[in-house]
């Protein structure tokens, strides 16, 4: 007698440890390097110079405690000064050290839902060298001065102690800037922030702006998945964080060594495919704007919009990390920026951006950087790069099982979507609630259009989701 087979029940959470474990993303720290960690955590290095009279806050997602950046924003004449504090990792992670190799092999801080895998041992990341509230803290400084316009006008970085006044999150900012209620530091950072998004349009910085998919603990304690935008406060936050970049790799081009985070310029046949398909989606560009100004002016809650900027992705491809000691890149440039641009702003969570941090000092101070730190800008970019892809893979994983999960036991049910891509009788669509993005098949899938698709596959062991497009 054939004895019939049921499918296994769905477990009750996504099981997110053991994607972390397909994807061998490392998991303790070495003996060796706790040690250090422990040791330099007991009696952190400090630098003579002293900043901490300079009333430095942190913005940055709540429960944050792996703290890179502080700032300050004031006025100087007719512009502006902004004062940006950056974690000086250097100053706890010594080359050839146990704490670098482990830095090296791990790349960066990879974040899943229910687990922060760290870059450094939290006794730094989230404790000695953090840059948390009434502490004093190493940092490189950076003093960049802008005029009325929010171009630069001088920069300056160096090593110093700073003291943090507050710890803050973006949602509250959000809410004091609505309220008028900025604190001091912070008060001119809607006007710098929108300045400098101005100067970006007037480069051609391609900014796409899509939502996020995210995975989000539920009220109930479970998980859910949700289409998240950046509040602008966080946008204008990311400015500083942009320009601080740009004068970095200003300061290395000029000094004639570094490492650029690259990215060049959209071609002119994906420009050309993205203008025609505008009309289509009832996009208006103007005759004479540039791809960055089109979607810069987008309402992404429009189901054509966010098609469209789906296709726009394809402006933005080829990105690397460019080192180079001597010889000025051929492409020094990134158009996502539209300008030369390096990463120095997250030394906690990113491996590079300490190595960038220790060139643009020795520059700024008129000096050659250390042979330790020349000797690792061409090891740099295949480190990045696989810590990178693994990050994708995992970030991409943990939504799929995600998906799989909050869908499983529902097949054939309908749910509304909007249709991002399709090609022929197969396309992409995403669901209203939960925020899911899916393949689908089905003859009529057009961009743009709002649709009702049934649900075929929800298979958590495979992370596989697939819709029919329902008829009319």
């Amino acid at each position: 007698m054939r004895v019939p087979r049921w499918p296994a029940p769905a477990p009750s959470a996504p099981d997110f440890a053991a994607v972390r474990a397909e994807f061998r993303v490392p998991d303790e720290f070495p003996v060796a390097a706790l040690a250090e960690a422990d040791a330099l955590a007991a009696a952190p290095p400090l630098p003579e110079l002293d900043a901490a009279d300079v009333p430095l806050v942190t913005v940055d997602p709540e429960g944050s405690r792996d703290l890179d950046q502080a700032v300050h924003l004031a006025a100087r004449g007719a512009g502006f000064r902004v004062t940006y504090a950056i974690a000086d990792v250097a100053a706890v992670v010594a080359l050839g050290s146990a704490l670098d190799a482990e830095a090296r092999r791990r790349g960066q801080t990879l974040y899943t839902p229910d687990r922060r895998v760290p870059l450094h041992p939290p006794v730094l990341s989230e404790g000695a060298a953090s840059l948390l509230p009434g502490q004093l803290r190493a940092a490189a400084v950076w003093t960049i001065d802008l005029d009325a316009d929010g171009e630069v006008a001088g920069v300056d970085v160096r090593r110093a102690r700073v003291r943090s006044r507050a710890q803050l999150a973006y949602p509250a900012v959000q809410e004091q800037v609505e309220r008028g209620t900025l604190p001091e530091p912070l008060a001119l950072l809607p006007r710098i922030g929108a300045l400098l998004r101005e100067r970006a349009a007037e480069r051609g910085a391609i900014e796409l702006g899509t939502p996020d998919q995210q995975v989000e603990r539920a009220a109930d304690g479970t998980w859910t998945l949700v289409n998240r935008q950046d509040l602008p406060v966080e946008t204008w936050n990311a400015e500083i964080s942009l320009l601080t970049g740009r004068c970095a790799a200003a300061l290395m081009l000029a000094g004639g060594i570094g490492v650029l985070r690259t990215l060049p310029p959209a071609r002119t046949e994906d420009v050309d495919r993205l203008r025609r398909l505008a009309p289509a989606l009832g996009v208006d560009w103007p005759e004479g704007a540039g791809p960055g100004a089109v979607l810069a002016g987008l309402d992404v809650a429009d189901p054509r919009a966010a098609a469209f900027l789906d296709e726009a992705a394809t402006l933005l491809r080829g990105a690397a990390y460019t080192p180079f000691d001597g010889a000025l890149p051929e492409q020094p440039g990134h158009g996502g920026v539209g300008a030369p641009y390096a990463h120095v702003t997250a030394p906690l969570r990113r491996l590079v951006d300490r190595f960038g941090t220790e060139v643009c000092l020795a520059l700024a101070a008129g000096r050659t950087p250390d042979d330790g730190i020349r000797a690792a800008l061409p090891l740099l970019p295949g480190l990045m790069t696989e810590s990178d892809r693994r990050t994708r893979e995992v970030e991409r994983a943990v939504v799929d099982v995600t998906e799989a999960w909050l869908l499983s036991g529902r097949e054939d049910q309908v749910f509304s979507a909007v249709v991002v891509d399709a090609d022929d009788a197969r396309g992409t669509v995403v669901l209203d609630d939960p925020a899911v993005r899916a393949r689908c098949t089905g003859a009529g899938l057009r961009p743009g259009t709002r649709v009702r698709v049934r649900l075929e596959v929800a298979d958590v062991a495979s992370r596989t989701v697939s819709f029919r497009l329902e008829a009319p």
